[in-house]
C-alpha cells in the first residue's frame, strides 16, 4: 500500500553530555528540558529515540515536558554510527584528507555497519506515512544520523553527509509530503535555548 499521509519529522542532536558521554550534564539538562517545552503543543504521535545514555536521557527529559501520554521507543537506527563511509575518488579534492581522516578515526567494525543502520533508519523514519492526516514525529539522535537525514532531504550525494554539524538540542524538522520532494523547515534551530546554552557541540569556527 502507498504511504499516503504526510509526515513532519522532527529530529534533535542529543543534549551536552558528560565527558564520559554517560550522562547529561546540568546544562545538557536544561537544553532537553527546554526543548521538550518547546514541542509541548506539537501533536507529536512517536518518540524515537538511539540506544546510548545521552540520547535516552535527552528523550526522556524531552519527553517529561510534553504533558500527555505519547509512545516512546528506543531505537538501534536512531544510534550513533558512521551511516557511510565515502571513497577518495568522491570527494572535492580540497576536504578529501580531512574528511577522509575524520572517518578513519572510527573502527572497521563500526564503519561497517553503518550504512545498514543508515538505511534502516531512512525507511523507518523518512517519507510519506501511512494513514491519514499529519503524522508528527520526534526522533532523538547524534550529530550524524541528524546530518544523514538533511543529505537525504537535499538528494545530495551520500557523503555530503560530512561537513553538516548539529548542535545539542537543537531542532531539524522536515516535511514529507506524498507526491512533492522532501522540504526542509528548520536545520539546527536553537531558538529555544537561551544564548549560554546555545552552540555546544558545535565546531567553535562555525559559530554565530
Amino acid at each position: 500500500m502507498t504511504a499516503s499521509a504526510t509526515r513532519v519529522l522532527y529530529i534533535a542532536r542529543h543534549a551536552e553530555a558528560s565527558p564520559d558521554e554517560t550522562e547529561l550534564t546540568e546544562r545538557g539538562c536544561r537544553q532537553a528540558a527546554l526543548l521538550g517545552g518547546r514541542l509541548r503543543d506539537t501533536p507529536l504521535a512517536a518518540v524515537h529515540h538511539g540506544p546510548l545514555p545521552r540520547a535516552a536521557q535527552t528523550a526522556r527529559l524531552i519527553h517529561e515536558q510534553l504533558g500527555r501520554k505519547v509512545p516512546l521507543h528506543v531505537s538501534e537506527a536512531a544510534g550513533d554510527y558512521v551511516p557511510y563511509s565515502p571513497a577518495r575518488e568522491e570527494l572535492p579534492e580540497e576536504s578529501a584528507d580531512r574528511f577522509l581522516a575524520f572517518v578513519g578515526q572510527f573502527a572497521k567494525e563500526e564503519r561497517g555497519k553503518g550504512p545498514e543502520l543508515a538505511a534502516d533508519a531512512l525507511a523507518r523514519f523518512t517519507g510519506p506515512a501511512d494513514g491519514t492526516g499529519i503524522r508528527h514525529e520526534l526522533v532523538v539522535t547524534h550529530a550524524f544520523l541528524a546530518a544523514w537525514f538533511v543529505r537525504d532531504a537535499l538528494d545530495a550525494p551520500a557523503w555530503r553527509w560530512l561537513g553538516l554539524n548539529h548542535a545539542n538540542a537543537a531542532l531539524t524538522v522536515i516535511r514529507y509530503t506524498p507526491g512533492r520532494p522532501a522540504a526542509l523547515v528548520a536545520v539546527n534551530d536553537t531558538g529555544h535555548l537561551p544564548e549560554d546554552l546555545r552552540w555546544t557541540g558545535f565546531p567553535p569556527d562555525l559559530r554565530i
